[in-house]
C-alpha cells in the first residue's frame, strides 16, 4: 500500500496524521520518508528537456497556437 501526505509545511506535522498512518498501515511495517516539495515550475526547469517543452508551450502561447488534446488521446 502506498499514501502521500502533502502539507503546506512540516508545522502541519500532527497527531491526526500519526494516527491515520497507524489506522491504516496497523502492524504492518512501514518506511516514512521526508521530502521538501518542489514547485511545479522548479520541476519543469530542473532539467533541459522539460525547460524546452515549458518554452515552446509559452511561446505556442504567446503566438495563440493552442493545440486541442482530447481525453482520449491522453
Amino acid at each position: 500500500m502506498y499514501t502521500t501526505y502533502h502539507l503546506a509545511s512540516a508545522q502541519e506535522v500532527n497527531f491526526d496524521i500519526l494516527e491515520a498512518i497507524r489506522t491504516t498501515f496497523k502492524s504492518k511495517p512501514i518506511t516514512i520518508t521526508v521530502e521538501e516539495e518542489l514547485d511545479t515550475t522548479h520541476y519543469l526547469l530542473s532539467s533541459a528537456a522539460y525547460k524546452a517543452a515549458l518554452e515552446k508551450s509559452l511561446l505556442q502561447d504567446k503566438n495563440n497556437e493552442h493545440i486541442l488534446i482530447k481525453h482520449n488521446d491522453l
